[in-house]
């Protein structure tokens, strides 16, 4: 099902758009990647609703067969990439796992601000999003994906959350889809 409907307050949350996960092969070009989300949140900074910007400096523990260590990376690794042009009234969120709401006040942060519904871009598609994806849905948010601003280091990965996970968790749609439907809330 395509994009129907963004609520009057609606959030857009981009996901690990930062120096070390964007110089990752990704199954589309993170450029690409990176060039919509910004056009995501340009639209909605225009539009007065919240932006949130996501990344992540550590990892949970626990073993797992293909854990990453984040030591030793370069002192950069977790900057946002300056194409987001990050807004002093945009909200920083630094996350230690997966889902951006876990051990972060990104969930009483929206609360606070009254949001019912949360748009998501960014990367990995089947870590990072789906995790925040999940979680909002769990929190009873609307849920929206931008598809297109999206993407993951396992083409196969990306593909399952699209069309398997995606679904049962909101709507999807395309960058251009979001802002037309934010432009029609304005006309």
């Amino acid at each position: 099902m395509a994009v129907t409907l963004l609520d009057p307050k609606t959030a857009l949350i981009v996901i690990d758009l930062q120096n070390g996960i964007v110089a990752y092969p990704t199954a589309h070009p993170a450029a690409e990647i990176v060039k919509r989300a910004s056009t995501l949140a340009a639209a909605f900074r225009s539009h007065g609703l919240p932006v949130v910007l996501v990344n992540v400096a550590g990892g949970a523990p626990g073993r797992a067969e293909q854990a990453r260590s984040l030591a030793g990376l370069p002192a950069d690794w977790a900057d946002l990439v300056p194409e987001l042009n990050q807004q002093p009234q945009d909200h920083t969120v630094t996350k230690r796992t997966w889902g951006a709401f876990t051990n972060t006040d990104l969930d009483a942060h929206l609360k606070n601000l009254g949001v019912t519904q949360i748009v998501i871009a960014g990367i990995a598609t089947s870590i990072g999003v789906e995790s925040t994806a999940r979680q909002a849905h769990e929190r009873g948010f609307n849920v929206t994906l931008a598809i297109d601003a999206m993407t993951d280091m396992n083409p196969d990965a990306h593909i399952n959350s699209v069309t398997r996970i995606f679904p049962r968790l909101g709507e999807t749609g395309s960058t251009q889809e979001i802002i037309d439907l934010l432009n029609k809330r304005s006309a």
